[in-house]
């Protein structure tokens, strides 16, 4: 493994640049392309020297770290990869790599059964199925759902040292309805993951409200070493999501009795994939509708799972959630009444 985040960082801005052959790198553009990184991502600015960027693509030619990388320098001068397609991303998984993660699943694997293992299921399956399709070149028989594009991934292990060392963050951050940043101080307790984005929950200095960032909507961030962290004592991160679906909710949220009727196509998908914790049955017809109540906060993330079944599950109760589905159901019918030609799309 490199030696710290510094040097992995460059490593990676190396093999981006020599992966470009649309242009001539020279030792002189690999160290500014090196120094723009760590400057972007580390806060370094006081530039790199000669000798550590030519040290550093020995370590890369070399098989300390398996890289093994094919540089070459022509005409006396330019950087490149011998190999077009090479990059160290690419590295295939040494029969010690291998053995290793197999001796670690094997570890993971004896807590199964535990309560706190449960959210680590997944995580140990896919290992053990990769490693499987890497010894027996075969591919892979579980596919998890995944998200490529995601964005703001490299926000998460700042802000999660951030919780736990109880930093303070200074965060620049532009919501989908806003037109520019805005810049926050930012106390972050709290990471949640929900439908393949990561949000952080935690309290801005301005008016000390519970505030949730998406991290993908994140533009900048960084510790504010001069602003003295502010403990949590907003709300229980233990117990946070017990009446919620999805991420939306405030600290005068409360939660409210829903009651809603699911057909008899709807009801067994309903019956095995409960949305809330609470859902309960509480009556059965003999055609095969079922009532269910759930005891939850109403958020946009619930009215939306409403919504994408809306031809086959009813809102009985409350009243003003009945309104505003109906409101809302009333407006995308609008939406179809006029003939879309192609033009319009």
């Amino acid at each position: 493994m490199p030696a710290n985040r510094n040097a992995l960082i460059r490593y990676k801005t190396i093999d981006n640049c020599l992966q470009n052959r649309y242009r001539q790198w020279t030792l002189d553009d690999l160290i500014d392309a090196c120094s723009d990184a760590l400057c972007e991502y580390e806060g370094i600015d006081k530039g790199i020297s000669r000798r550590t960027i030519q040290a550093d693509i020995q370590v890369m030619r070399s098989e300390k770290l398996g890289y093994n990388a094919p540089i070459v320098v022509y005409d006396n001068k330019y950087y490149k990869y011998d190999d077009p397609d090479y990059s160290i991303t690419n590295t295939p998984l040494t029969e010690q790599d291998l053995n290793v993660l197999s001796e670690a699943v094997e570890v993971m694997k004896q807590f199964k059964g535990f309560s706190h293992f449960h959210s680590m299921t997944d995580i140990v399956s896919r290992l053990e199925d990769h490693i499987t399709s890497v010894r027996q070149k075969t591919i892979p028989v579980i596919d998890f759902e995944k998200n490529e594009s995601l964005k703001g991934l490299e926000h998460l292990d700042a802000i999660y040292q951030a919780i736990i060392n109880r930093q303070t963050l200074s965060l620049q951050y532009r919501s989908f309805k806003a037109c520019s940043d805005k810049t926050f101080i930012y106390y972050p307790y709290l990471l949640k993951e929900y439908r393949n984005r990561w949000f952080v929950f935690g309290v801005t200095k301005e008016d000390k409200m519970l505030t949730n960032f998406a991290l993908d909507r994140i533009q900048h961030l960084e510790t504010a070493h001069n602003e003295p962290f502010l403990e949590n004592t907003f709300f229980d991160v233990a117990t946070f999501f017990d009446d919620l679906v999805g991420v939306s909710k405030t600290l005068s949220s409360q939660p409210e009795v829903i009651r809603f009727r699911a057909s008899r196509e709807e009801a067994p998908y309903i019956l095995t994939k409960p949305i809330h914790k609470s859902q309960h049955v509480v009556k059965e017809s003999e055609e095969g509708d079922v009532v269910f109540e759930i005891e939850v906060i109403i958020n946009i993330e619930l009215q939306r799972i409403f919504l994408g079944s809306a031809n086959e599950i009813q809102i009985l109760s409350p009243q003003h959630l009945v309104d505003l589905m109906k409101e809302k159901l009333e407006k995308a019918a609008e939406n179809y009444k006029t003939p879309v030609s192609v033009r319009d799309r």
